[in-house]
C-alpha cells in the first residue's frame, strides 16, 4: 500500500525538523568546543556562550526531533498488558492513545504559539551583559509539537490503513 499525503508531509516535515536539530547538535558542540579551547589557550571565552547554548541550541535539540522519533514509533511504551488483547482491541486503544496525544500536544502547540507571538511581539530578552533576545527560540516548541501532531496523525491514518496497531 501507499502512504498518504499525511503520511508523506509527516515525513518530509520530521526529517527536516530532525535536520534542523542535528545542526543546532553540531552547532552546540563547535560552539561549546571553541569556546573550552579559547579559555585553556588564551585565558578567554566568548561571551554568552550559557545563553545561546541553554537558550537556542538545547531547546532547538529537545523539541524538534519529536515528530521524526513519533514517526519511528521509538517513543516509550509499555506494551505488557496490551499486546495479549486482540488485534481489534490493540488496534482501538492505539488509536484512543493517538487522540490523546494529539489533544495534548495540540493543547501545548497552541499555548506555546500564543507564547511565541507574545514573546515576538515585545521582543523578549534575557538578563545578560549583553542584548540577548529569547524570542526566536520560543518558535521551536510549536513548530516542534505542531510537526509531532502531524506525526501523531499519520500513525494513527497508517494503524488504520494497515488495520492494526503500530
Amino acid at each position: 500500500m501507499y502512504p498518504t499525503t499525511i503520511e508523506r508531509l509527516s515525513g518530509w516535515t520530521a526529517k527536516g525538523a530532525l535536520a534542523l536539530s542535528a545542526l543546532f547538535l553540531v552547532l552546540m558542540a563547535l560552539h561549546v568546543s571553541l569556546d573550552v579551547a579559547l579559555r585553556y589557550a588564551f585565558g578567554r571565552s566568548f561571551p554568552g556562550t550559557l545563553e545561546v547554548v541553554s537558550f537556542y541550541y538545547m531547546v532547538a535539540v529537545v523539541f524538534l526531533p519529536l515528530a521524526y522519533v513519533e514517526l519511528q514509533q521509538e517513543h516509550i511504551s509499555v506494551d505488557v498488558l496490551v499486546g495479549r488483547f486482540p488485534a481489534s482491541v490493540q488496534l482501538a486503544l492505539y488509536l484512543f492513545a493517538g487522540l490523546l496525544g494529539l489533544l495534548y500536544f495540540g493543547m501545548l502547540g497552541y499555548q506555546s504559539f500564543l507564547d511565541a507571538l507574545n514573546a515576538t511581539a515585545r521582543l523578549e530578552t534575557a538578563m545578560a551583559n549583553f542584548r540577548f533576545y529569547l524570542w526566536p527560540s520560543r518558535w521551536a516548541l510549536p513548530v516542534g509539537f505542531a510537526a509531532m501532531c502531524l506525526a501523531i496523525l499519520a500513525n494513527m491514518i497508517k494503524a488504520l490503513r494497515l488495520r492494526q496497531a503500530l
